[in-house]
């Protein structure tokens, strides 16, 4: 193995280059995860977390898992067997909901859109008659497309409304109280800039009051987890795990970056980046996935031309440009490139670098 470290531009669907002060984090002493000095990082990185998914629920935390878990504590902690779950489906995280919701006994209502295309929310909500839940991928890292969840906030009726925002949270506009978010789940690893291995969390009085008494999983137990993360505080505080306290710190940092530049200017910057790089790939003459008006800015999904090996080029720009981008999903994994400008790499100069790679690999 080469004693040179590599240093790539992650311009694909996730992990992003961290913001440097989520990074440097990770290399202060380390803390034990009932010292009162890191229990009030943890404090602070909640407090962030709410600021970040515009609510003001108690129940807001990082669950010390990737986003894939946070969608497993969505599901078992609110689902009986039996219970009528309808799922939103227009790309491969709405299809991974009905996997978990289906392990978790629940009777799933699919309604499928084309990948590529928003959900409609007006299909979703007369797709059954009184559904315990609602679930839906505000932004569907698969495809790129952005869905209307505040539309769908507002016929959820006396369902809960379950969100996937994932690759919307510190990048678009996330506002889960005024949208009648009642769970929530999300990554870092991506527009929050900090590298993957925390899941923000978020649950409303509402969601809290229907929880499963006793769910399948210990270890994503929010009950449990509530004497020491998330509504704890003080001497109440009960030891449940041995938090990824280094992931935390780096989390906690990473949201006070976020919160200085402000958020409406990080969103517009992301905004500001993806319209350049959407332009720039048009001048190109190539074509976008995504319906135009519902693209992502912070993932942008692009066609590969006719005739080339999307592979290639992908092995190009990562051992000629150190720059990744990924693939499509599914059907699309040779016919789709996903690029993404997330978190400190959502700027003008990684616009002009993968747009000029771009053109030198393709000859454009």
């Amino acid at each position: 193995m080469s004693e040179i470290m590599t240093v790539r531009h992650l311009f694909g669907p996730g992990p992003t280059n961290p913001y440097p002060e989520a990074t440097e984090a990770l290399a202060r002493p380390l803390l034990g995860h009932l010292d009162p000095q890191f229990l009030a990082v943890m404090d602070s990185a909640c407090d962030g977390l709410r600021k970040v998914w515009g609510t003001d629920n108690r129940r807001t935390l990082p669950l010390s898992a990737t986003g894939s878990a946070g969608m497993e504590a969505a599901f078992v902690n609110f689902v009986n067997p039996g219970d009528p779950v309808v799922i939103a489906v227009n790309g491969l995280f709405g299809e991974r909901m009905c996997d978990v919701a289906a392990r978790c006994g629940a009777e799933v209502t699919r309604v499928d859109f084309p990948f590529g295309e928003p959900v409609d929310p007006e299909k979703v909500a007369a797709a059954h008659p009184s559904p315990k839940i609602i679930a839906a991928v505000h932004a569907e890292t698969s495809t790129g497309v952005r869905s209307d969840i505040a539309a769908l906030g507002a016929l959820k009726g006396d369902a809960l409304l379950l969100v996937d925002a994932v690759t919307s949270i510190g990048g678009i506009e996330l506002k889960a109280d005024e949208w009648g978010i009642d769970i929530g789940y999300a990554g870092t690893q991506k527009c929050l800039g900090v590298a993957p291995g925390l899941a923000p969390f978020t649950v409303s009085d509402r969601a809290w009051e229907r929880r499963v008494d006793k769910p399948r999983s210990w270890y994503l137990d929010l009950g449990m987890l509530g004497g020491y993360v998330g509504e704890a505080s003080g001497a109440t505080r009960t030891y449940h795990h041995t938090a990824p306290v280094a992931m935390v710190a780096s989390l906690e940092a990473g949201l006070r970056r976020v919160l200085a530049e402000g958020l409406d200017a990080v969103r517009e910057r992301h905004e500001a980046a993806g319209r350049a790089l959407q332009d720039g790939l048009q001048e190109m003459g190539l074509e976008l996935f995504a319906r135009e008006g519902h693209r992502l800015p912070e993932l942008t999904t692009v066609k590969v031309p006719e005739g080339v090996d999307s592979a290639a080029v992908r092995k190009e720009l990562l051992e000629t440009y150190n720059i990744e981008i990924g693939p499509g999903v599914k059907e699309y994994a040779s016919t789709v490139w996903r690029i993404g400008l997330m978190g400190p790499n959502a700027s003008l100069e990684s616009v002009t670098l993968i747009l000029g790679a771009l053109r030198n690999v393709l000859g454009r």
